[in-house]
């Protein structure tokens, strides 16, 4: 590939972007999510990876999760890509290394007790975990329970 290089009037060369931008392409695309074999044996080896495993991968090796959660969700982005969901970070508090970075979107939760992992995914990718004692995943998961049963025809998908 060939870079495209400009002279301008006042004698100065300029670099055009475009090769640049192919470069960062092709190196984004490398950095793709490993196979679901690969995925699986993470979990199994409790090597949850963030940004390496998807629900489907934790679904077939734990099971269905006893709770599981879906909403809209604000996350700090930290540096090594990362995300903390607004809720896990106290009130008016940020997590410790956190730059400036921000993303939103639908969460989905998964609460594995039994496992002692609270799981949290956005865009089918591992954002975020945490392990937590049985007590506090099923704490969190009645949380969620009460939330849904009280949710208004507003909250929740549209009407079929």
């Amino acid at each position: 590939m060939k870079s495209v290089v400009k002279q301008s009037r006042d004698g100065m060369r300029t670099v055009s972007a475009v090769p640049v931008f192919l470069a960062l392409l092709i190196m984004i695309g490398c950095q793709s999510m490993p196979p679901l074999e690969q995925q699986e044996r993470l979990v199994e080896s409790r090597q949850l990876t963030v940004l390496q495993i998807t629900p489907k991968a934790v679904v077939n090796v734990w099971g269905k999760p006893v709770y599981h959660h879906s909403e809209f969700t604000q996350f700090f982005v930290m540096p090594d890509k990362s995300m903390i969901p607004r809720s896990r970070v106290a009130v008016g508090e940020a997590p410790v290394g956190w730059e400036a970075g921000f993303e939103a979107g639908e969460g989905v939760f998964l609460g594995y007790p039994d496992q002692g992992w609270l799981l949290v995914f956005f865009d089918d990718q591992l954002v975020y975990r945490e392990e937590l004692k049985a007590e506090e995943v099923h704490t969190l998961g009645k949380v969620w329970q009460h939330e849904e049963r009280f949710k208004t025809r507003l909250d929740g998908a549209p009407p079929r």
